[in-house]
């Protein structure tokens, strides 16, 4: 019987997929483009989604080990950048997709193999794997828009985005706290279309403060690959539109995001 559990890395198997099939079509040159997230390039992206996942499997093989490297990175996350950027600067384009190829299978492999009742640790506080997995799709979806917003890429957004608002929903009070700011109590009502035109509703159904629109704008804000003024959302209640300035669904120091004008607002029927 399928658990919720396999069906979550199901569709992170299906979002590797999806942006392999990008990346499998890019050109040499294409590697370097700059991304909108100042100083990465496409490479940068894709090596970050390789150690990722590298660490990612190593936190579900042995706990205490993964723990213990964690604790000997003084800024955690953000401490292991340099070394990361710089292995994929070194290699050939295809080093880097080979790299992101061999960890994100592991990724997949090591993940079925997981009791859903375990707790799993990260750089923050331990996870389950529905969460743990859930996070790796979310960073999955959203690098991988870094990388289509800037190469002709066909990578349509799905429904798999409903992870993506579930994730982004749940870290509202995280948002407040890796700035230091106390998390609001009010309640706050999330409304969506999907991408396949279902209809999402999360969070407290009887909030006065509403966020409507469609998934893939919400989604992109509380990535923080949007600014809010470049989205069709609707934020109504001062409580929506604080947490919408601030939305980040990522583990880490609070995010630069995106600035108002760097794309283009889709226009409404």
């Amino acid at each position: 019987m399928s658990t919720r559990l396999d069906e979550i890395i199901d569709d992170l198997e299906e979002e590797q997929a999806a942006l392999g099939r990008v990346l499998d079509a890019l050109s040499a040159a294409d590697w370097d483009t700059p991304t909108h997230a100042p100083g990465w390039s496409v490479r940068d992206q894709v090596s970050h989604l390789a150690f990722f996942d590298e660490a990612a499997s190593r936190a579900m093989t042995d706990r205490e080990a993964f723990a213990a490297e964690v604790r000997a990175a003084p800024q955690g996350a953000s401490d292991l950048e340099g070394p990361y950027l710089a292995r994929g600067r070194g290699m050939a384009p295809s080093g880097v997709l080979d790299w992101w190829r061999t960890a994100s299978s592991r990724l997949i492999g090591t993940a079925r193999t997981l009791d859903p009742k375990a707790r799993l640790p990260w750089y923050g506080p331990d996870m389950s794997p529905a969460s743990f997995i859930t996070a790796r799709l979310m960073e999955t979806w959203s690098h991988g828009l870094d990388v289509v917003d800037v190469v002709d890429g066909d990578r349509p957004d799905t429904d798999r985005l409903r992870h993506v608002a579930f994730l982004g929903v749940r870290t509202r009070a995280h948002s407040y706290i890796v700035r230091g700011m106390q998390p609001p109590e009010t309640p706050m009502r999330v409304e969506l279309t999907s991408p396949s035109g279902e209809k999402w509703v999360l969070g407290d159904v009887d909030a006065g403060d509403v966020i409507r629109g469609k998934a893939t704008d919400f989604c992109r804000v509380v990535t923080q690959r949007r600014h809010l003024a470049d989205t069709n959302l609707e934020v109504r209640g001062p409580a929506a539109e604080e947490w919408m300035a601030i939305a980040q669904a990522f583990a880490g120091p609070p995010g630069r995001g995106r600035r108002p004008g760097e794309f283009a607002r889709e226009t409404q029927a």
